[in-house]
């Protein structure tokens, strides 16, 4: 039976193989959709023996069905944002203390103790709805922090209570809001980890990373823009401290995918579909075919370019309805 420790402190990349496979063959047995899925594509888990080769479910399953593996009732359901007309994605949770490990760990790995930083969260379009999984887990940093805070529209409030703190600082906000604040002030952060996450959520034209990092970078006045990487429907994040390249904790592993037979795996550096295994979904599903487009390196690091458009998917979508 796999716990937390066994997630978090698989030091060899035997034990964590080991550990990814258990949790599979716990999931294609208590994950419903899941192990439908399988059965759908004529997989007989005990089978799988190598982890490359565990098929990832569909991301667009956490729209159309409970992808759930707990016995207990979630103690949360966190919720994708969408804009109009589209259907959120679930993902019912039933820990959020394996959350709270999750994000304080992946975190700690990259900028260290939460406690050493003011975290100001720049978050409006998650602020404005219920259920945003970024939205707690800013909240949860900026408690063990005791400094920073959230911020709507109020630009002006937010650069003086920044002006103020003599701490070391992460900005963490929605691009299309770094966006405005840089054009409506250009405010110089020198010393500031500016962060950017979650895209333009309908608000605004979408940009190349490279464009849209140049625009940013030029405005505060720093040399580099940071990113967060995460979504509703896993519980781990990556973090890029620029150059839009990404590293996840170890118990976050990225794998690249054909985009027209989402069986077929890429060598590294080839550009493909995301797929994602995060053993902090034990008690959803850990292995997710994004809709992100992208790259994997040698090291496992990995860099975003883009959505797999709805016209390249092929063979992914047995169970969407």
């Amino acid at each position: 039976m796999v716990d937390y420790d066994d997630i978090f402190g698989a030091a060899s990349a035997d034990r964590l193989d080991e550990v990814t496979l258990e949790v599979f063959y716990m999931q294609a047995e208590r994950c419903a959709p899941y192990a439908e899925y399988l059965r759908l594509i004529g997989v007989e888990p005990r089978e799988i023996r190598r982890v490359e080769d565990i098929p990832m479910l569909p991301i667009e399953l956490f729209k159309t069905h409970d992808v759930y593996s707990a016995v207990e009732p979630p103690q949360v359901v966190f919720t994708s944002s969408a804009t109009t007309g589209m259907t959120p994605s679930r993902h019912p949770v039933a820990d959020l203390v394996l959350y709270e490990r999750c994000f304080t760990e992946s975190f700690r790995r990259f900028y260290g103790e939460p406690a050493e930083w003011s975290i100001y969260g720049l978050l409006p379009s998650y602020l404005e709805r219920q259920g945003s999984s970024l939205v707690y887990m800013v909240d949860r940093l900026i408690a063990t922090s005791g400094r920073g805070g959230f911020y709507l529209d109020n630009y002006q409030k937010l650069l003086d209570d920044m002006r103020r703190d003599e701490h070391p600082k992460i900005l963490l906000g929605v691009t299309y809001a770094l966006l405005d604040l840089a054009e409506q002030y250009a405010p110089r952060l020198e010393g500031t980890v500016v962060m950017e996450t979650g895209g333009m959520k309908g608000r605004r034209r979408e940009l190349p990373k490279s464009e849209l990092h140049e625009v940013l970078c030029r405005a505060f006045g720093v040399e580099q823009i940071a990113s967060e990487y995460g979504m509703a429907e896993l519980m781990s994040q990556a973090y890029s401290k620029g150059d839009g390249v990404f590293f996840a904790p170890p118990w976050m592993r990225v794998l690249v995918r054909d985009i027209n037979n989402p069986f077929s795996r890429l060598a590294d550096g080839r550009r493909g579909a995301i797929d994602i295994i995060d053993l902090g979904n034990i008690h959803s599903c850990s292995f997710i075919a994004t809709q992100d487009v992208g790259m994997r390196y040698a090291d496992g690091s990995f860099r975003i370019e883009g959505r797999v458009s709805k016209s390249d998917i092929r063979g992914c979508n047995l169970l969407v309805q």
